[in-house]
């Protein structure tokens, strides 16, 4: 436990230093990093975030107002609003990537058999319980 909570730690600190790069928050930073797999519902968006949805708006609003997300209505139901990484978007979430060297050199180390390893532990450890 006391290795992973190292690894995150620096996980985290590597991802604020390098969304602070970008003019954001950790918060703004990890909606972006979010919704780089594909759009959200707010209500959906919020959950994974783990934060209140009137928070949420308050991130995305700001996002929004930088061009780097937008909203748009769900085809199959109006009322509920998804949000849309926009191409600037995109570019600020893989860069903000691109900057977490800490990150990367470290799992550079690996090699490819010892990287999938590792993938496939940590996806046992904590995707194969979440909920889709």
């Amino acid at each position: 436990m006391e290795l992973l909570s190292v690894s995150l730690g620096v996980y985290y600190g590597d991802f604020t230093a390098a969304a602070a790069s970008e003019d954001l928050t950790a918060s703004q930073g990890r909606t972006l990093t979010v919704l780089r797999r594909g759009p959200a519902a707010m209500r959906a968006l919020a959950e994974s975030m783990t934060c209140d949805a009137s928070n949420m708006t308050g991130i995305i609003d700001r996002l929004e107002k930088r061009g780097l997300v937008r909203r748009e209505a769900d085809a199959s139901d109006r009322r509920v609003k998804n949000v849309v990484l926009t191409a600037e978007g995109e570019r600020v979430t893989d860069a903000i990537r691109a900057r977490m060297r800490t990150t990367q050199d470290g799992l550079d180390r690996l090699g490819d058999q010892d990287r999938e390893h590792l993938y496939a532990l940590l996806e046992r450890v904590f995707a194969s319980g979440s909920p889709s």
